[in-house]
Formats: C-alpha cells, sequence, structure tokens
C-alpha cells in the first residue's frame, strides 16, 4: 500500500516504513504528526484518488531529526560588463517517519 500525500507544499510517494524529507517542521523529535492531506491511496484491492484529498484518510508520522541540507551556490554573471555575484544558502528539513496510512472508512 501506498500514498500520494502533500505535505507543507510539496507531493510525496509514501509507503509504511518508509523516511521522508520534508521542509522544517517546528516539532521536537520524537512528536507525532499527521498529514491529513492524501491525494491518492493505492491498496491491493483498489487505487482511491481523491478531488482534491480523500477525506478521512489520513499518515501519521513521527519526527525523526532536524537537519541542514547542502548548500546551494547562486552565482550570477554577465560576460564583459564585470558584474559578478555569488551568494549561496542551506535548507533547513526535518524527516519524517512513515509510521502508518489509515485509509478512509468505505461504507455501502
Amino acid at each position: 500500500m501506498y500514498a500520494i500525500v502533500e505535505a507543507l507544499g510539496q507531493q510525496l510517494k509514501v509507503r509504511e516504513g518508509d523516511t521522508v524529507t520534508v521542509p522544517r517542521l517546528n516539532l521536537p523529535p520524537g512528536e507525532e504528526y499527521t498529514i491529513d492531506k492524501v491525494l491518492l491511496l493505492s491498496t491491493p484491492e483498489e487505487i482511491m484518488v481523491g478531488t482534491p484529498y480523500l477525506k478521512e484518510a489520513k499518515v501519521a508520522t513521527q519526527v525523526l531529526s532536524h537537519g541542514r541540507g547542502k548548500k546551494i551556490v547562486v552565482f550570477k554573471f554577465k560576460r564583459r560588463k564585470g558584474y559578478r555575484r555569488k551568494k549561496g544558502h542551506r535548507e533547513d528539513y526535518t524527516q519524517l517517519l512513515i509510521k502508518r496510512i489509515n485509509p478512509p472508512e468505505v461504507t455501502q
């Protein structure tokens, strides 16, 4: 079973037991975090697609750690003009462990 979720502006394909990297969350390591914006859910029996999200579908995660990514260098240059600018930055991120994917309750 896998799900495609929207977490902090990014769409991620997740399975139970996966570790994913998202932009920084202000939660301490070990804290539980629930993603309720599930776009697609695939089970062995069927594929459920939301419009745009599946109601009552949730993905339970746990915050593992925080960190900073590799440095991204931004270099601007205009030839023959003597214009050169070099700047850079590092993005903060949070690692999440996907604990379980809760499908929506099916009523018939």
